[in-house]
């Protein structure tokens, strides 16, 4: 089976920072493939190359060297509006003055499948509120997004990522800025998606207890480099952890599986989680 995505031997590098003691930052030698169905985390420290890893991917910038496939066909072959159908992103947040009704948004989904036209048609309409009922926000399509609430607009976007059809979802930090209750929300609609709607994700995070709880595989990413690739299990490893962020690690069993915390040094006993 193709695979939704792979990068085969990507390096990176940006153009050299301003101060003589700026380093250029680089991903170097990235391989790896997203699965079909499948939900992938990408976790790392900042500055480790998960942006990057999305601008890559949505061909914001190009490899320096190595290919990136989606669906089997080399990125540099994908036209916009094609590469549009295949792959939706999920911003970590909207700009805060955006004057449109939830289902305005959402329609804006539909888009690349537009082919020119000025208007929605009646499939367009029917498929947007398809994706506006599997995210819960068909009863608020008429509202404007300033009125509604942080979880309702999170969910809003990602209407509107379905909405675009697409084969691969990239969500970047989706429940960053939501309190507990729409965390658990956003989360369980995520946890649905690839058996309901057939859609692969590819989610970055930091918080890695989500992403354990959320993901089939998770990759993680320090200094630019893949450091392990494998099911949480594989990657939540203390060592490795504290290796990839520089600071003392401590993963415990617990009856709902692993759960990561960060100690101080200087103060193991005190714990805080990840």
């Amino acid at each position: 089976m193709t695979a939704a995505a792979e990068f085969r031997g990507v390096h990176f590098r940006y153009a050299q920072a301003a101060g003589p003691q700026r380093e250029r930052f680089a991903l170097d030698d990235v391989s790896f493939t997203i699965e079909p169905g499948e939900i992938l985390g990408v976790i790392g420290p900042n500055s480790a190359g998960k942006t990057t890893l999305i601008r890559l991917l949505t061909k914001v910038l190009s490899p320096t060297s190595g290919t990136i496939f989606v669906a089997g066909r080399p990125l540099p072959q994908l036209p916009s509006r094609a590469m549009a159908q295949q792959v939706a992103v999920v911003p970590q947040e909207l700009p805060q003055s955006f004057p449109f009704t939830v289902e305005q948004l959402v329609l804006m989904g539909r888009y690349p499948h537009g082919g020119g036209r000025l208007f929605e048609t009646d499939d367009d309409m029917a498929i947007a509120r398809k994706a506006m009922a599997a995210t819960g926000v068909l009863d608020l399509a008429p509202a404007p997004l300033e009125s509604v609430s942080g979880g309702e607009r999170q969910r809003a976007v990602i209407a509107r990522a379905l909405a675009q059809e697409p084969r691969l979802l990239i969500l970047d930090e989706p429940t960053a800025h939501l309190d507990l209750r729409y965390q658990a929300e956003c989360a369980t609609l995520l946890h649905r998606l690839p058996r309901e709607r057939g859609v692969t994700i590819l989610l970055v995070s930091h918080d890695l207890n989500l992403a354990a709880d959320l993901c089939d595989r998770l990759l993680l990413l320090a200094k630019g480099r893949v450091m392990r690739i494998g099911p949480p299990e594989n990657v939540l490893d203390e060592a490795l952890l504290a290796s990839a962020f520089e600071c003392a690690v401590t993963v415990e069993e617990t009856a709902i599986g692993r759960r990561v915390f960060v100690t101080k040094r200087e103060e193991v006993s005190r714990k805080t989680p990840v």
